[in-house]
């Protein structure tokens, strides 16, 4: 009785976990999602919007983590600190890969090519961290790729002359991919650091590999520039990327993969609804898609 008793407790605490992270999985996702926003009114250059969401991230976390406590868990050594230092500087390798990957290719193609990352992270899940591939999450991440590259007018793209540096940019999509896929692979080999040691050592590596940019070229002019500079990083950074890292800590690889595309659909429909982009049949379909596949999964359950 006592171990039957004892194993329904540790299922039930199971669920209860992986519950919770994908919502905050799902949370993080629809809060990215806004990010295009601050980005555009914002209006500064790439480095420094790096640059300055990662020091008001850390500043926003630091307040809120003296204001709950939780500042000792800042303090890692070891193992632990080497662990985050390099989820920090995989996270920030992503930003400028994405960064530099555009105008090289094509937004639409650089957004499609960078979410082969959570295709990376289930090959390895299944590979090394032995866990079942789940054939309906698979099917579910394809099905939300397909939508993705329709959504992001894939489908009306016509032929043209390859530009120069074009295959630069495929390569830096690739890596950049890989360098995401890194996160919830250390995450979850780490489950001894918390998601806000996480969150607030990201923002610090950032702001250290980014602040010469502001120190060569200046900082943005505007009070609403900082506005909006300030609240892409706390809440976009910070607050974003806490429950980004609570969750992908809690939940299977396979379901992690497919809740990866939240945060491209609800961009795409913020983009559409805040900014008229008009959307063609292709796209519409390719954001069904993506609905279809994330429906999939709307059984929060342990997989």
């Amino acid at each position: 009785m006592k171990n039957t008793t004892t194993m329904h407790l540790t299922e039930t605490g199971g669920a209860v976990t992986s519950n919770q992270g994908s919502r905050n999985m799902v949370m993080a996702g629809l809060l990215l999602g806004t990010l295009g926003i601050f980005v555009s009114e914002a209006n500064q250059p790439p480095l420094l919007t790096v640059f300055m969401r990662c020091l008001f991230g850390a500043l926003a976390l630091l307040v809120w983590g003296g204001y709950s406590g939780k500042l000792r868990e800042l303090h890692l050594r070891g193992r632990s600190l080497v662990a985050v230092l390099l989820a920090s500087a995989l996270m920030v390798s992503n930003w400028g890969l994405f960064f530099a990957a555009i105008p090289r290719t094509t937004i639409g193609l650089a957004t499609v090519l960078f979410h082969l990352q959570p295709f990376w992270v289930m090959l390895y899940g299944s590979l090394r961290l032995g866990e079942t591939l789940s054939r309906r999450h698979l099917l579910a991440a394809i099905t939300a790729l397909l939508g993705l590259a329709l959504a992001c007018g894939m489908a009306g793209l016509s032929s043209t002359v390859i530009p120069d540096g074009f295959w630069g940019g495929v390569l830096m999509c690739i890596g950049g991919s890989l360098s995401y896929a890194g996160l919830p692979i250390i995450a979850r080999q780490q489950p001894n650091i918390s998601s806000f040691a996480f969150a607030w050592w990201q923002c610090a590596v950032g702001v250290v590999l980014t602040a010469w940019w502001p120190l060569l070229n200046g900082w943005p002019t505007t009070a609403s520039s900082w506005a909006w500079l300030a609240g892409l990083g706390s809440l976009h950074t910070g607050l974003a990327y806490a429950l980004l890292y609570s969750g992908m800590s809690q939940i299977s690889i396979s379901r992690f993969a497919v809740l990866q595309f939240v945060y491209p659909v609800t961009a795409i429909v913020v983009d559409w609804q805040v900014y008229h982009h008009a959307l063609d049949h292709w796209q519409l379909c390719g954001i069904g898609l993506m609905g279809l596949a994330l429906w999939s999964l709307r059984r929060f359950k342990v997989d």
